[in-house]
Order: structure tokens, then sequence, then C-alpha cells
């Protein structure tokens, strides 16, 4: 008998109420391609396969047990009660296989296998029901974004884990899967798409590669969870997170958007982007991640290329009767990480509008630190090589703000942000664009370069305006601050603005400066996000 015999005789005799040293109210067998559940009613037994897939070996008896033992360990780090020992299947003499705990069997017999014993979840409130049952609020995805900002804090982090951080190693596994798909690409006929994706991987991953070294400085490469998607969450006696990957740290150790990203392109599967945002934001503010906006539809791509692999590789196994099915699916992955490859790959134009003082300079200037972007402002163009010592508060309208000044500071912005989105680099904006005409500039721009423009228009209370305006009088002579606006300018601005009417709700982002700037950045990064990706939706919708 060889050993996957010999394991199939094991899982018959476990499908016997017998079997069992405990009550059991129903039996129910679940398999995937690498273990074998079976759910009792009270306890769940997992066991592993005596399979070798080259990136896992569970042949040897010995390689089976220890990583049962490691699968509840690390488990137990997401989960609280839910895994408790590993249990023994000992066979007898008479060929009968009994549980046991182990050492408490004598030596007339042998040990047939190994199982992880586990508390029995409902299915019913694990997310990915949860969610077709429509019994997900937004305070759930809160409450697990912030769950998994504390895992992440607290997981382990070490130069051995800080390796699978590199580029060189982010690349080897990219090209792995690129290599594994290669043989059933053909067979989609997508392959324009297919090349796209590769290629624009592999160019974000050479061209941002202070990105991926910021990461590692910053401490963002951590020991994961590896297989973080809707039906491994439970929300039972808290927010209980299951089944990690045990089998192999490579799929495991990583950057921590890496990980969040399986659970985003998985709830975007499902058709609840709404809800990713939520959990992502939550995360975001918890962890202090802003960061992660610039990597998560690199990381998206990566595993919706993983999800469509091994859907591949499900097709071969399944009968003809189960493959149209996955072969939907699986082209449902393919346009996915096109569509997220083509958002990283997509420039962006920020153009932060709205009143002088109403603080969207400040706001800008935090964005563009955050994530690495281009920043052009209007007051800086404007005094370009004039120190400031040396200015002048110019009267509404004269000297440096005269009608041809600001034509000529508004076109010398505009190139400078044509030659960066070019060059391929999203870029933000800061100048009030008063006019509409300037801001039709930044439309046509925009259009002529096939970017994305989302208008971040910066509003408070016209007494915090003037607020603020007043302070700028008292700062005297020699403040940093490069704007001229000050309080008697008022009135002539408030008539001068032309209100942004034209601009669509999709490209039109308004942020109320009156709230703290920790609540206003959040909800840029988080909304902006949203933003763009609803304008590459639009654009690729006639390719998929």
């Amino acid at each position: 008998m060889d050993s996957m015999q010999r394991f199939e005789a094991v899982c018959r005799a476990m499908a016997e109420p017998e079997f069992y040293p405990h009550p059991v109210s129903a039996i129910e067998r679940r398999d995937t391609h690498i273990s074998s559940v079976f759910l009792t009613g009270k306890w769940v037994y997992k066991l592993k396969k005596p399979v070798d897939f080259g990136f896992l070996n569970f042949c040897d008896i010995e390689e089976r047990r220890k990583f049962c033992e490691i699968e509840v360990s690390l488990n137990k780090r997401l989960t609280a009660g839910i895994y408790h020992e590993v249990v023994v299947v000992y066979e007898d003499l008479d060929g009968r296989f009994f549980l046991k705990k182990p050492g408490s069997f004598n030596k007339n017999g042998r040990i047939a296998e190994y199982a992880v014993k586990m508390t029995q979840l409902p299915d019913a409130v694990n997310l990915y029901n949860l969610l077709k049952d429509d019994k997900v609020d937004i305070k759930k995805m809160k409450d697990l974004g912030q769950k998994l900002a504390r895992f992440y804090e607290n997981s382990n982090q070490s130069p051995k884990i800080d390796h699978y951080g590199q580029k060189e190693v982010i690349g080897f596994n990219m090209e792995e899967n690129f290599r594994q798909l290669e043989p059933f690409i053909k067979e989609f006929q997508e392959m324009e798409k297919w090349e796209f994706i590769c290629h624009v991987g592999r160019s974000f991953l050479e061209n941002r590669q202070n990105l991926f070294e910021d990461r590692l400085k910053t401490g963002r490469i951590r020991d994961g969870h590896g297989d973080l998607r809707t039906d491994h969450i439970y929300f039972y006696k808290g927010i209980q997170i299951i089944d990690c990957i045990e089998f192999n740290d490579r799929f495991r150790y990583g950057d921590v958007v890496n990980d969040l990203a399986f659970l985003h392109m998985d709830l975007e599967h499902l058709g609840y982007s709404d809800l990713s945002l939520t959990f992502l934001s939550a995360y975001v503010d918890c962890a202090d991640d802003p960061q992660l906006y610039s990597l998560l539809d690199f990381y998206a791509a990566y595993r919706a290329v993983v999800k469509l692999k091994t859907t591949c590789f499900r097709i071969q196994e399944v009968k003809d009767a189960e493959q149209k099915a996955l072969k939907n699916e699986a082209a449902f992955y393919l346009n996915q990480a096109y569509r997220y490859t083509v958002q990283f790959s997509r420039p962006t134009l920020l153009v932060f509008c709205g009143m002088p003082a109403t603080g969207k300079s400040y706001l800008a200037q935090t964005l563009a630190k955050a994530l690495s972007l281009t920043l052009f402002q209007s007051d800086d163009i404007r005094k370009e090589g004039l120190s400031y010592s040396n200015q002048k508060i110019e009267p509404f309208g004269k000297g440096l703000y005269r009608q041809q000044m600001r034509h000529h500071v508004y076109s010398q912005m505009l190139a400078l942000a044509q030659k960066a989105l070019k060059g391929g680099h999203s870029v933000i904006l800061d100048a009030t664009f008063s006019k509409r005409k300037w801001r039709d500039e930044a439309m046509r721009l925009s259009g002529d370069l096939d970017t994305n423009i989302i208008f971040v228009e910066c509003v408070c209370k016209p007494e915090t305006i003037r607020k603020r305006l007043g302070q700028r009088d008292g700062q005297g002579k020699g403040s940093s601050n490069l704007s001229d606006a000050r309080l008697e300018h008022f009135p002539q601005i408030s008539k001068d603005f032309e209100p942004l009417f034209e601009l669509k709700s999709q490209i039109h982002l308004t942020v109320d400066t009156d709230l703290p700037l920790r609540d206003n950045f959040l909800y840029l990064l988080s909304k902006g996000y949203a933003c763009k990706c609803a304008q590459i939706k639009n654009q690729v919708k006639k390719f998929v």
C-alpha cells in the first residue's frame, strides 16, 4: 500500500463516528490539493496529504508532523481559542485506526498520521458568507483593518524576512508566476493583455526601486499571513483569521501590502470595492502607512496573477462539466490583473485648488511627501529666483499677480507637469485655479496624455480664511510663506474666484479644511484612490 492509499484508508476511518473519542453530530470532509479536513460538529481535524508540489513536500510523515506543529503555532497569532494541538492517528496491530494524543498509545502499533485539532467555526460567520448575506457593515471592516495593523506591528521582523522584500526576490516570484502561466495564456486569446501585464510589472519593479528600498528601511517587511482571503476571516468571538501559509516561508514573508492586497483583490473580485477601501483606510490610519496606496495595485495585480495560475491548475484536475465555470473565473482574474496593471502604470494629475488660505498647499505637500509624488506650486514658480527677504506684498492684480504674469505661471506649471507625466510620473499641482480656463487647460493636458485627473478643492468657512490671512499679516517680512494673499485682498479674491461647477463629481473631491489635517489626509488617500480606479474602469471597459 503506497502512502496515498494509506492516507485514504485513514480518511475512510475518520468518516466514521466511532473513530472519535467524543460525540459527533455530523461528519463532513472537505479537501484542498494539500489537505483533508474533517468537521465533526464541535471539533475540526486537518490532515496534510502526502504530496510533493515542489513548493511543499509532505511525503515524509515526520515532515507532516512538523508542519502540523508549525501550523498550530503560526495560526495562534491571529486567532484565540481556535487552534488547540496536534493529535495522532494511531493504527493498531489489527489495522484499526484511533485518534490519540501524542504519547497516549502503547507500542503495539504505529503512528499512521498527524492532524491539527481546531474548534469548528460556523460557516455563516466567515466574511465570504456574511458578504453574500449582506451582513457586513463599515464597523466590521474598520475593526478588521485595525486588527491587521496591530498584527503586522507585532509580527516577526528580521534580516532573513527582509530578504523577501528585496527587489530581486520580488522579481523572482513575479517571473515564476509568468513562467508557470505561459502554457495556459494562449487558450484565453488575450496575448496583448498578458504581455502588457508582464512588461509593465517588470518596468514598475525596475523603475520604482527607491520605493521598495524605502519599505525595507521603514520595517514594512514582515512575517504575515500569506493567504488572506474572505473565507479565512471569521467574525466569531471577535475576529478570527485562520489558515495562514505554514508550508513555505517564501509565501508568507514580504511587504505587508502584499498580504493586504490579496484580501483587497478578493473583495473586489466579489464586488465589494467600497468595503475593501474601508478596511484599507482603517489599516493605513492605525499603522500610519499611507505608502500602501503607492504599492497596492502592483501587489493586487501580482495576487490576481497567482489566483489565475491556481485556477488554471485546477482546470486540469476537474471534469469537463466543471471546466467551463473555472475558465470563466480564470478569465475574470486575467482581466482583474490587467486592470490593476493599468492602474499602477497610468499616471495621475492631481490639481489642488481653491481660495488662498484654505490649506491646500500644506495638504498638497503632505500628500506629495507621503506618496513620493512630484509637486509643482504656483507660488514657487512665480517667485523663482527671489529671496524671501526681498518679497513685497503686491496689491491684488498688480506686479507679479497681473493677468499676464498669472497666465505665464500657469503655462509654466502645466509645462512642467506635462514633462513629468510623459515620463510616467504622477504630479500634484498647487494653485488657486480660480479661473475655469486654467482648469480647462489642466483637463486638456490630461486628455492629451491619457492620464487620470483629480481636482482636490480645499474649502473652509469664510471666517477661517480671514483668520488665516490675518495671521499671515503678523508673520512679517521674511516669512517662508510664499503666498502674498492677505486679509485686505479677501473681498477681491472672493469676487475673482469662479466656482468649479463644470467639474463632474467623478473627478472632483471637496476637502473641508476646517476638519483636522489627519482626517483630511486619510480621506484624500482613500477617495483619491477610488477616483483613480473609477476612471481606469471606464477606460478599460472596452477591452474587458
